[in-house]
Protein backbone atom coordinates (compact mmCIF):
# COMPACT_ATOMS: atom_id res chain seq x y z
CA UNK A 1 0.00 0.00 0.00
CA UNK A 2 1.14 3.49 -1.11
CA UNK A 3 2.19 5.69 1.88
CA UNK A 4 -0.23 8.29 2.65
CA UNK A 5 2.52 10.45 4.48
CA UNK A 6 2.17 13.94 3.59
CA UNK A 7 4.90 16.48 3.18
CA UNK A 8 5.13 19.36 5.88
CA UNK A 9 4.58 22.59 3.70
CA UNK A 10 7.70 24.67 4.08
CA UNK A 11 7.65 27.88 6.31
CA UNK A 12 7.69 30.74 3.99
CA UNK A 13 8.52 33.14 6.64
CA UNK A 14 11.39 31.22 7.27
CA UNK A 15 12.34 30.62 4.13
CA UNK A 16 12.30 34.40 3.08
CA UNK A 17 13.94 35.25 6.41
CA UNK A 18 17.26 32.28 5.25
CA UNK A 19 16.55 33.74 1.78
CA UNK A 20 16.61 37.54 2.65
CA UNK A 21 20.03 36.69 5.16
CA UNK A 22 22.61 35.30 2.96
CA UNK A 23 21.75 37.52 0.20
CA UNK A 24 22.63 39.94 2.60
CA UNK A 25 25.57 38.30 3.73
CA UNK A 26 27.28 37.28 0.38
CA UNK A 27 25.54 40.62 -2.32
CA UNK A 28 27.86 43.01 0.47
CA UNK A 29 30.99 41.70 0.29
CA UNK A 30 30.37 41.70 -3.56
CA UNK A 31 29.56 44.70 -3.62
CA UNK A 32 32.86 45.75 -1.92
CA UNK A 33 34.89 44.44 -3.93
CA UNK A 34 33.37 46.29 -6.95
CA UNK A 35 33.58 49.40 -5.52
CA UNK A 36 36.62 49.07 -3.97
CA UNK A 37 38.54 48.87 -7.18
CA UNK A 38 36.71 52.25 -8.56
CA UNK A 39 36.76 54.24 -5.85
CA UNK A 40 40.32 53.84 -4.15
CA UNK A 41 41.26 54.85 -7.55
CA UNK A 42 38.62 57.77 -8.51
CA UNK A 43 37.74 59.37 -5.19
CA UNK A 44 40.67 58.68 -2.72
CA UNK A 45 43.62 59.34 -4.56
CA UNK A 46 41.84 62.49 -6.39
CA UNK A 47 42.03 63.69 -2.73
CA UNK A 48 44.33 65.62 -0.42
CA UNK A 49 46.41 62.96 0.46
CA UNK A 50 48.35 63.09 4.34
CA UNK A 51 51.59 62.49 4.42
CA UNK A 52 51.65 60.67 0.60
CA UNK A 53 54.14 62.05 -1.90
CA UNK A 54 52.52 61.44 -4.72
CA UNK A 55 52.02 64.05 -7.33
CA UNK A 56 47.98 63.96 -7.50
CA UNK A 57 46.82 67.71 -8.29
CA UNK A 58 45.07 68.83 -4.49
CA UNK A 59 41.26 68.11 -5.31
CA UNK A 60 38.73 70.56 -6.25
CA UNK A 61 34.72 70.52 -7.02
CA UNK A 62 31.48 70.37 -4.86
CA UNK A 63 32.15 68.73 -1.73
CA UNK A 64 28.56 67.24 -2.26
CA UNK A 65 30.05 65.01 -4.85
CA UNK A 66 33.19 63.87 -2.67
CA UNK A 67 33.35 60.00 -1.74
CA UNK A 68 36.24 60.40 0.51
CA UNK A 69 36.71 61.55 4.01
CA UNK A 70 36.55 65.24 4.16
CA UNK A 71 39.51 64.87 6.53
CA UNK A 72 41.77 64.58 3.71
CA UNK A 73 41.26 68.23 2.65
CA UNK A 74 42.66 71.43 3.96
CA UNK A 75 40.83 73.91 6.10
CA UNK A 76 42.00 76.82 8.06
CA UNK A 77 42.17 76.79 11.46
CA UNK A 78 43.38 80.11 12.31
CA UNK A 79 40.86 82.07 9.85
CA UNK A 80 37.54 82.93 11.50
CA UNK A 81 34.86 80.95 9.78
CA UNK A 82 33.03 82.76 7.19
CA UNK A 83 29.46 83.00 8.63
CA UNK A 84 28.62 82.50 12.80
CA UNK A 85 26.39 79.64 12.55
CA UNK A 86 23.08 79.03 14.91
CA UNK A 87 23.20 75.22 15.53
CA UNK A 88 20.71 72.52 17.26
CA UNK A 89 22.09 69.03 18.16
CA UNK A 90 19.64 66.26 19.61
CA UNK A 91 22.27 63.83 21.59
CA UNK A 92 20.61 61.05 23.53
CA UNK A 93 23.25 62.18 26.77
CA UNK A 94 25.87 64.67 26.94
CA UNK A 95 28.70 63.45 28.99
CA UNK A 96 28.71 63.81 32.45
CA UNK A 97 31.42 62.01 34.35
CA UNK A 98 35.05 60.86 33.73
CA UNK A 99 34.29 57.81 31.92
CA UNK A 100 31.62 58.89 28.88
CA UNK A 101 31.08 56.30 26.08
CA UNK A 102 31.78 56.68 22.24
CA UNK A 103 29.23 58.79 21.23
CA UNK A 104 28.92 60.65 24.00
CA UNK A 105 32.37 61.54 23.70
CA UNK A 106 32.29 62.28 19.76
CA UNK A 107 29.18 64.85 20.65
CA UNK A 108 31.38 66.47 23.53
CA UNK A 109 34.20 67.09 21.51
CA UNK A 110 33.01 68.06 18.07
CA UNK A 111 30.93 71.01 19.26
CA UNK A 112 32.69 72.45 22.06
CA UNK A 113 35.30 72.73 19.36
CA UNK A 114 32.58 73.99 16.81
CA UNK A 115 31.48 76.81 19.82
CA UNK A 116 35.26 78.01 20.42
CA UNK A 117 35.12 78.74 16.97
CA UNK A 118 32.11 81.02 17.68
CA UNK A 119 29.40 79.15 16.54
CA UNK A 120 25.95 79.29 18.70
CA UNK A 121 25.41 75.43 19.62
CA UNK A 122 22.62 74.52 21.51
CA UNK A 123 22.72 70.90 22.56
CA UNK A 124 19.23 69.21 23.46
CA UNK A 125 20.03 65.78 25.83
CA UNK A 126 17.90 63.66 28.67
CA UNK A 127 18.48 65.23 31.92
CA UNK A 128 22.37 65.46 33.47
CA UNK A 129 23.63 63.58 36.42
CA UNK A 130 23.40 66.32 39.35
CA UNK A 131 26.36 64.22 41.32
CA UNK A 132 29.53 66.31 41.59
CA UNK A 133 31.04 64.87 38.42
CA UNK A 134 28.79 66.34 36.48
CA UNK A 135 30.31 69.74 36.07
CA UNK A 136 34.07 68.27 35.77
CA UNK A 137 33.25 67.84 31.79
CA UNK A 138 31.24 71.04 31.23
CA UNK A 139 31.24 74.54 32.91
CA UNK A 140 27.70 75.88 32.56
CA UNK A 141 29.26 79.17 33.37
CA UNK A 142 31.07 79.80 30.53
CA UNK A 143 28.96 80.10 27.24
CA UNK A 144 31.34 81.45 25.10
CA UNK A 145 33.45 78.71 25.08
CA UNK A 146 30.56 75.87 25.56
CA UNK A 147 27.72 74.90 24.35
CA UNK A 148 23.94 75.88 25.77
CA UNK A 149 23.32 72.56 27.51
CA UNK A 150 18.89 72.20 27.47
CA UNK A 151 17.97 68.97 29.40
CA UNK A 152 14.35 68.27 28.93
CA UNK A 153 12.68 66.94 31.83
CA UNK A 154 9.86 64.28 33.27
CA UNK A 155 12.72 61.63 33.12
CA UNK A 156 15.52 60.20 35.59
CA UNK A 157 19.32 61.08 34.49
CA UNK A 158 20.12 59.95 30.87
CA UNK A 159 16.77 59.27 29.79
CA UNK A 160 16.23 60.21 26.42
CA UNK A 161 12.79 61.19 25.70
CA UNK A 162 12.95 62.82 22.08
CA UNK A 163 9.33 64.37 21.94
CA UNK A 164 10.36 66.42 25.29
CA UNK A 165 13.72 67.76 23.35
CA UNK A 166 12.01 68.55 20.13
CA UNK A 167 9.20 70.85 22.19
CA UNK A 168 12.38 72.73 23.90
CA UNK A 169 13.59 72.44 20.48
CA UNK A 170 11.10 74.33 18.40
CA UNK A 171 10.87 76.63 21.87
CA UNK A 172 14.35 77.96 21.30
CA UNK A 173 13.42 78.00 17.57
CA UNK A 174 10.67 80.13 17.28
CA UNK A 175 13.04 82.53 19.19
CA UNK A 176 15.47 82.58 16.47
CA UNK A 177 15.66 80.05 13.43
CA UNK A 178 18.18 77.74 13.51
CA UNK A 179 21.15 77.20 10.62
CA UNK A 180 21.81 73.74 10.79
CA UNK A 181 20.17 70.92 12.81
CA UNK A 182 22.02 67.62 13.91
CA UNK A 183 21.33 64.56 15.11
CA UNK A 184 23.48 61.78 17.02
CA UNK A 185 22.18 58.92 14.89
CA UNK A 186 18.67 58.12 15.68
CA UNK A 187 18.34 60.69 18.40
CA UNK A 188 15.87 62.84 16.04
CA UNK A 189 13.07 60.16 14.85
CA UNK A 190 12.99 60.04 10.99
CA UNK A 191 8.97 60.76 11.28
CA UNK A 192 10.29 63.94 12.68
CA UNK A 193 13.60 64.10 10.96
CA UNK A 194 11.72 64.00 7.49
CA UNK A 195 10.03 67.58 8.15
CA UNK A 196 13.38 69.03 8.76
CA UNK A 197 15.16 70.05 5.22
CA UNK A 198 18.31 71.44 7.03
CA UNK A 199 19.29 68.33 8.75
CA UNK A 200 22.51 65.64 9.03
CA UNK A 201 22.56 62.65 10.99
CA UNK A 202 25.72 61.35 11.83
CA UNK A 203 25.89 57.59 11.54
CA UNK A 204 28.14 56.00 14.84
CA UNK A 205 26.31 52.18 13.27
CA UNK A 206 24.47 50.99 11.24
CA UNK A 207 22.01 47.60 10.93
CA UNK A 208 24.04 46.05 8.01
CA UNK A 209 27.12 46.44 10.34
CA UNK A 210 25.41 44.79 13.58
CA UNK A 211 24.86 41.95 10.91
CA UNK A 212 28.42 41.66 10.48
CA UNK A 213 29.20 41.57 14.27
CA UNK A 214 26.74 38.57 14.73
CA UNK A 215 29.02 36.44 12.37
CA UNK A 216 31.84 37.41 13.99
CA UNK A 217 30.51 36.57 17.47
CA UNK A 218 29.08 33.37 16.24
CA UNK A 219 32.40 32.58 14.12
CA UNK A 220 34.70 32.11 18.12
CA UNK A 221 32.27 29.42 19.23
CA UNK A 222 34.47 26.41 20.29
CA UNK A 223 34.04 22.65 18.29
CA UNK A 224 31.16 21.15 20.00
CA UNK A 225 29.91 24.83 21.96
CA UNK A 226 26.22 25.24 21.38
CA UNK A 227 24.97 28.11 19.56
CA UNK A 228 23.39 30.79 21.70
CA UNK A 229 19.80 30.27 22.11
CA UNK A 230 18.83 33.41 21.27
CA UNK A 231 21.16 33.48 17.77
CA UNK A 232 18.63 32.23 15.51
CA UNK A 233 15.74 34.35 17.05
CA UNK A 234 17.99 37.84 17.09
CA UNK A 235 18.72 37.14 13.54
CA UNK A 236 15.65 36.50 12.11
CA UNK A 237 13.60 38.52 14.12
CA UNK A 238 15.41 41.76 14.69
CA UNK A 239 18.76 42.28 12.45
CA UNK A 240 17.78 41.56 9.20
CA UNK A 241 13.58 43.04 9.66
CA UNK A 242 16.21 46.31 11.09
CA UNK A 243 18.30 46.11 8.31
CA UNK A 244 15.13 46.13 5.80
CA UNK A 245 13.71 49.10 8.16
CA UNK A 246 16.65 51.29 8.09
CA UNK A 247 17.30 50.88 4.10
CA UNK A 248 13.31 52.55 3.76
CA UNK A 249 13.24 54.92 6.36
CA UNK A 250 17.29 56.65 6.24
CA UNK A 251 15.58 58.63 3.43
CA UNK A 252 14.14 60.77 5.77
CA UNK A 253 17.44 62.11 6.43
CA UNK A 254 18.08 64.90 4.21
CA UNK A 255 22.13 64.90 5.03
CA UNK A 256 24.10 61.44 6.37
CA UNK A 257 27.23 61.88 8.14
CA UNK A 258 29.55 58.70 7.98
CA UNK A 259 32.23 57.93 10.39
CA UNK A 260 34.32 55.65 7.86
CA UNK A 261 34.46 55.37 4.41
CA UNK A 262 33.30 51.75 4.64
CA UNK A 263 29.84 53.03 6.46
CA UNK A 264 29.87 55.66 3.66
CA UNK A 265 29.62 53.22 0.52
CA UNK A 266 27.09 51.14 2.47
CA UNK A 267 25.00 54.07 2.61
CA UNK A 268 25.15 54.72 -1.05
CA UNK A 269 25.42 51.40 -2.14
CA UNK A 270 22.99 48.82 -0.07
CA UNK A 271 20.83 51.74 1.46
CA UNK A 272 20.48 53.79 -1.73
CA UNK A 273 21.07 57.12 -0.83
CA UNK A 274 21.69 59.78 -3.49
CA UNK A 275 25.84 60.27 -3.45
CA UNK A 276 25.22 63.87 -2.83
CA UNK A 277 23.29 63.48 0.49
CA UNK A 278 26.07 61.31 1.98
CA UNK A 279 29.40 62.53 3.40
CA UNK A 280 32.58 61.14 5.51
CA UNK A 281 33.87 62.75 7.81
CA UNK A 282 35.98 60.72 10.12
CA UNK A 283 35.90 61.38 14.21
CA UNK A 284 38.88 62.99 16.00
CA UNK A 285 39.79 63.39 19.40
CA UNK A 286 41.59 65.91 21.47
CA UNK A 287 44.93 66.52 19.67
CA UNK A 288 46.05 68.78 22.85
CA UNK A 289 45.20 65.30 24.84
CA UNK A 290 46.58 62.59 23.49
CA UNK A 291 50.77 63.29 22.50
CA UNK A 292 53.81 61.63 23.01
CA UNK A 293 55.53 62.01 26.28
CA UNK A 294 58.87 60.31 27.16
CA UNK A 295 58.19 61.29 31.54
CA UNK A 296 54.95 59.56 31.52
CA UNK A 297 56.32 56.64 29.34
CA UNK A 298 58.94 56.33 31.95
CA UNK A 299 56.56 56.48 35.38
CA UNK A 300 54.08 54.46 33.18
CA UNK A 301 56.68 51.48 32.55
CA UNK A 302 57.84 51.90 36.23
CA UNK A 303 54.78 51.39 37.93
CA UNK A 304 55.29 47.58 35.73
CA UNK A 305 58.44 47.21 37.12
CA UNK A 306 60.10 47.36 33.80
CA UNK A 307 63.65 49.46 34.60
CA UNK A 308 64.30 52.61 31.76
CA UNK A 309 66.22 50.34 29.54
CA UNK A 310 64.10 47.16 29.47
CA UNK A 311 63.76 45.43 26.11
CA UNK A 312 60.32 43.94 27.24
CA UNK A 313 57.63 44.28 24.51
CA UNK A 314 54.42 45.84 26.54
CA UNK A 315 50.86 45.57 24.87
CA UNK A 316 47.73 47.31 25.28
CA UNK A 317 44.19 47.26 25.16
CA UNK A 318 41.36 49.23 26.17
CA UNK A 319 37.70 49.60 26.76
CA UNK A 320 34.86 47.38 28.46
CA UNK A 321 35.81 43.86 28.73
CA UNK A 322 33.08 42.41 27.64
CA UNK A 323 32.64 39.58 24.54
CA UNK A 324 31.79 41.87 21.50
CA UNK A 325 35.03 44.09 21.98
CA UNK A 326 37.05 40.53 21.27
CA UNK A 327 38.45 39.83 24.72
CA UNK A 328 37.97 36.07 24.43
CA UNK A 329 40.60 35.88 21.40
CA UNK A 330 43.10 38.49 23.47
CA UNK A 331 43.23 36.77 26.11
CA UNK A 332 43.92 33.05 24.09
CA UNK A 333 46.16 34.77 21.99
CA UNK A 334 48.20 36.12 24.93
CA UNK A 335 48.09 32.91 26.98
CA UNK A 336 49.74 31.61 23.70
CA UNK A 337 52.56 33.91 23.37
CA UNK A 338 53.48 33.92 26.87
CA UNK A 339 54.47 29.87 26.40
CA UNK A 340 57.23 31.16 24.03
CA UNK A 341 58.13 34.60 25.20
CA UNK A 342 58.72 35.85 28.65
CA UNK A 343 59.44 39.57 27.65
CA UNK A 344 55.63 40.24 27.06
CA UNK A 345 53.43 42.22 29.08
CA UNK A 346 49.71 42.74 28.39
CA UNK A 347 48.28 46.09 29.95
CA UNK A 348 44.59 46.52 30.38
CA UNK A 349 42.88 49.30 30.66
CA UNK A 350 39.05 48.72 31.68
CA UNK A 351 36.40 46.92 33.46
CA UNK A 352 34.04 44.11 32.75
CA UNK A 353 33.36 40.14 32.89
CA UNK A 354 36.69 39.11 31.26
CA UNK A 355 38.75 40.85 34.17
CA UNK A 356 38.79 38.02 36.33
CA UNK A 357 39.95 35.61 33.24
CA UNK A 358 42.75 37.85 32.98
CA UNK A 359 44.00 37.70 36.10
CA UNK A 360 44.42 34.00 35.35
CA UNK A 361 47.45 34.92 33.11
CA UNK A 362 48.96 35.72 36.03
CA UNK A 363 51.27 38.60 36.82
CA UNK A 364 52.47 39.16 32.83
CA UNK A 365 49.22 41.02 32.57
CA UNK A 366 47.40 43.84 33.94
CA UNK A 367 44.41 45.45 34.54
CA UNK A 368 44.14 48.86 35.79
CA UNK A 369 40.34 49.24 35.87
CA UNK A 370 38.91 52.08 34.03
CA UNK A 371 40.99 55.18 33.36
CA UNK A 372 39.72 59.03 32.90
CA UNK A 373 41.35 60.81 30.37
CA UNK A 374 44.29 61.84 32.25
CA UNK A 375 45.41 58.45 32.95
CA UNK A 376 44.94 56.90 29.71
CA UNK A 377 47.70 59.18 28.40
CA UNK A 378 50.11 57.55 30.86
CA UNK A 379 48.64 54.61 29.19
CA UNK A 380 49.07 54.98 25.81
CA UNK A 381 52.86 56.25 26.16
CA UNK A 382 53.76 53.01 28.45
CA UNK A 383 52.99 50.57 25.70
CA UNK A 384 54.52 49.67 22.70
CA UNK A 385 51.59 48.34 20.80
CA UNK A 386 48.09 49.25 21.38
CA UNK A 387 45.75 45.80 20.46
CA UNK A 388 42.07 46.54 19.65
CA UNK A 389 40.64 42.50 18.93
CA UNK A 390 37.01 43.77 18.59
CA UNK A 391 34.55 41.85 16.63
CA UNK A 392 32.00 44.80 16.01
CA UNK A 393 32.39 46.39 12.83
CA UNK A 394 30.47 49.74 13.27
CA UNK A 395 31.35 52.41 13.78
CA UNK A 396 35.24 53.33 14.15
CA UNK A 397 37.00 52.92 17.69
CA UNK A 398 37.98 56.51 19.38
CA UNK A 399 40.78 54.54 21.10
CA UNK A 400 42.79 53.70 17.87
CA UNK A 401 42.99 56.93 17.26
CA UNK A 402 44.07 57.94 20.72
CA UNK A 403 46.84 55.79 20.22
CA UNK A 404 48.24 56.96 17.23
CA UNK A 405 48.29 60.49 18.18
CA UNK A 406 49.70 59.03 21.12
CA UNK A 407 52.68 57.76 18.66
CA UNK A 408 52.21 54.39 19.17
CA UNK A 409 52.01 51.34 16.14
CA UNK A 410 48.16 49.77 15.95
CA UNK A 411 47.23 45.72 15.99
CA UNK A 412 43.33 45.89 14.45
CA UNK A 413 41.09 43.69 13.31
CA UNK A 414 40.59 43.27 9.66
CA UNK A 415 37.32 45.19 9.04
CA UNK A 416 36.97 47.37 5.89
CA UNK A 417 36.08 50.12 8.31
CA UNK A 418 39.63 50.22 9.85
CA UNK A 419 41.11 48.98 6.77
CA UNK A 420 39.96 51.90 4.77
CA UNK A 421 40.21 54.75 7.33
CA UNK A 422 42.72 53.98 9.86
CA UNK A 423 45.56 52.00 9.14
CA UNK A 424 45.44 53.15 5.45
CA UNK A 425 49.32 51.79 5.36
CA UNK A 426 50.85 48.73 6.59
CA UNK A 427 53.53 50.83 8.23
CA UNK A 428 50.69 51.95 10.85
CA UNK A 429 50.44 48.20 12.09
CA UNK A 430 49.07 44.82 11.37
CA UNK A 431 45.82 43.75 10.74
CA UNK A 432 44.11 40.40 11.34
CA UNK A 433 41.22 38.27 11.04
CA UNK A 434 39.38 37.83 14.51
CA UNK A 435 40.62 34.78 15.62
CA UNK A 436 43.07 33.21 17.73
CA UNK A 437 45.10 32.35 15.09
CA UNK A 438 45.46 35.18 13.32
CA UNK A 439 45.94 37.23 16.41
CA UNK A 440 48.70 34.94 17.66
CA UNK A 441 50.42 35.20 14.57
CA UNK A 442 50.37 38.97 14.02
CA UNK A 443 51.62 38.88 17.91
CA UNK A 444 54.40 36.62 17.44
CA UNK A 445 55.49 38.63 14.32
CA UNK A 446 55.02 41.85 16.14
CA UNK A 447 57.22 41.08 19.34
CA UNK A 448 60.32 39.72 17.40
CA UNK A 449 59.97 43.33 15.44
CA UNK A 450 60.98 44.43 18.68
CA UNK A 451 60.67 47.85 20.49
CA UNK A 452 62.82 50.11 18.43
CA UNK A 453 61.08 49.04 14.91
CA UNK A 454 57.27 49.29 16.93
CA UNK A 455 58.88 52.77 17.88
CA UNK A 456 59.36 53.66 14.31
CA UNK A 457 56.16 52.71 13.45
CA UNK A 458 54.51 55.04 16.27
CA UNK A 459 56.22 57.91 14.56
CA UNK A 460 54.67 57.47 11.29
CA UNK A 461 51.02 56.30 12.89
CA UNK A 462 51.48 59.97 15.08
CA UNK A 463 52.44 62.08 11.75
CA UNK A 464 49.64 60.30 10.16
CA UNK A 465 47.17 61.11 13.03
CA UNK A 466 47.61 64.12 13.33
CA UNK A 467 46.75 65.47 9.94
CA UNK A 468 43.50 63.06 9.73
CA UNK A 469 41.98 62.04 13.51
CA UNK A 470 42.00 65.69 15.21
CA UNK A 471 39.15 67.15 16.71
CA UNK A 472 40.32 70.24 15.04
CA UNK A 473 40.15 68.58 11.69
CA UNK A 474 36.48 67.03 12.66
CA UNK A 475 35.39 70.06 13.83
CA UNK A 476 36.22 71.99 10.22
CA UNK A 477 35.11 69.33 7.96
CA UNK A 478 31.73 69.45 9.99
CA UNK A 479 32.02 72.87 9.90
CA UNK A 480 32.30 73.21 6.24
CA UNK A 481 29.45 70.86 5.91
CA UNK A 482 26.94 72.80 7.73
CA UNK A 483 28.36 75.83 6.12
CA UNK A 484 27.31 73.97 2.79
CA UNK A 485 24.05 73.13 4.10
CA UNK A 486 23.33 76.90 4.84
CA UNK A 487 24.79 78.27 1.53
CA UNK A 488 25.28 76.46 -0.93
CA UNK A 489 28.40 78.68 -2.00
CA UNK A 490 30.04 76.70 0.47
CA UNK A 491 29.83 73.53 -0.99
CA UNK A 492 32.52 74.36 -3.79
CA UNK A 493 36.04 73.95 -2.46
CA UNK A 494 38.53 75.50 -2.11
Amino acid sequence: MASQTKLKKPNSHFSLCTFLFFTVLFTIPALFLLRTSSSCSSSTTAAVSPSSDTNQPPWSGDLQTAQFAWNRLSFSLTNPPPKTLRLAVFSRKWPTGPNPGGMERHAFTLYTALARRGHHVHVFTSPLDPSPQTNKITSASDKTINPTIHSHGDAEPGKWRYNKAWELYQEENKKEPFDVVHTESVALPHWIAREVPNLAVSWHGIALESLQSSIYQDLIRKPGEPRSQGFNASLYGAVLPKILDEIRFFHNYAHHIAISDSCGEMLRDVYQIPEKRVHVILNGVDENGFKSDKKLRSLFRSKLGLQENSSAIVLGAAGRLVKDKGHPILYEAFAKLIETHSNVHLVVAGSGPWENRYKELGEKVTILGSLNPNELKGFYNGIDLFVNPTLRPQGLDLTLMEAMLSGKPVMASRYASIKRSIVVNDEFGFMFAPNVEALTAVMEVAVAEGAERLAERGRKCKEYAAEMFTASKMALAYERLFLCIKDQRFCIYP
